[in-house]
């Protein structure tokens, strides 16, 4: 009977074993945690800020949730840079979209800006069966939000520039209005787990970092810092981001038409996260690349084909 029992526990240890491994830390990990941790990513999150350099963001007392919450857990780049010379805000965020700013150097509206080319990536993307959403705060979403109103900006909603997202320039596009969609309806598919697999957020003028005047508060950074502080946590608890998610944050370009550095924080179960770092020379050709791997759509568009990807700060990759 006693070796029965000797025999029954050292299975029993060799099981719980086997079910668990050390952390870098030390703590242990079960095993169903590390699968966790290792789901191919599947569904990327991209939030993009605006104008402001990463030594404006680091360590700044205004924005306590990006340096005290996201950072101690995520990856985060310390040598990010908008494209050489890139400005103003709108040929950065076609650049996150192609890989290139269509040698546009001004703000305005598609009706101007607009574009014939399929070569983007949510074209891309919708090729390959793969769904995307850009979510803008501000929309109502009866229309395709082509001008700007209130503190919604076009020029920060890259997809409405292309005409086959929009049916060049109509405001009643059905498939411009079926994927740019009010960021309040994020909370409901993320609670639903009928997010997309591409989501582009774009916060409003006010919560982007962009403006202070008429805002919550005369600091720009800490307007954004708060909105992040209630953006983020639906998406970290959400099933999509448990299995598979990735968030990027970045901003647009940096103070007074600077290039940078600027910020780009990684938030995935499969980043190296807890306060990760490096200086490898970053561009948003970098995300657009990054993107385009861990979708496998090809071709790499524009500028994404000689950028470095950005899997330096993930530990598994794609």
């Amino acid at each position: 009977m006693q070796k029965h029992v000797m025999v029954l526990f050292l299975i029993v240890a060799a099981s719980a074993l086997s079910a668990t491994q050390a952390s870098p830390k030390g703590y242990a990990v079960t095993q169903e945690a590390t699968e966790q941790a290792n789901h191919p990513l599947d569904t990327v999150f991209l939030i993009v800020m605006e104008n402001h350099d990463w030594s404006k963001i680091k360590a700044n007392s205004s924005a306590p949730y990006i340096n005290d919450v996201l950072l101690p857990m995520a990856s985060h780049a310390e040598q990010y840079y908008n494209p050489p010379h890139l400005h103003p805000s709108e040929p950065n965020y076609l650049w996150l979209e192609a890989g290139t700013s269509f040698g546009i150097t001004n703000d305005n509206d598609p009706d101007d800006n607009h574009q014939s080319t399929r070569l983007h990536l949510v074209t891309l993307l919708d090729k390959a069966g793969i769904s995307w959403k850009s979510y803008q705060e501000g929309i109502s979403g009866k229309d395709c939000p082509l001008v700007g109103t209130g503190h919604y900006a076009p020029k920060h909603n890259p997809m409405v520039f292309f005409d086959d997202v929009t049916d060049t320039n109509q405001p009643d596009s059905a498939f411009c209005i079926a994927h740019v969609r009010p960021y309040s309806e994020l909370a409901t598919d993320l609670e639903q787990n009928t997010v997309a697999r591409y989501n582009f957020i774009t916060p409003d003028l006010c919560n982007d970092m962009h403006d202070s005047s008429g805002c919550a508060t005369k600091d720009s950074v800490h307007n954004g810092d708060t909105w992040l502080s209630a953006a983020i946590p639906p998406i970290l608890n959400s099933e999509a981001y448990q299995t598979g998610g990735l968030i990027l944050i970045t901003w647009d370009e940096g103070t007074g038409n600077s290039d940078g550095p600027i910020g780009l924080i990684v938030l995935s179960r499969n980043a190296k996260g807890n306060g990760y770092a490096n200086d490898i020379h970053y561009t948003h050709s970098s995300t657009l690349r990054t993107v385009e791997e861990i979708f496998g759509v090809k071709p790499l568009l524009g500028d994404a084909a000689n950028a470095t990807d950005l899997s330096d700060l993930f530990s598994v990759f794609p």
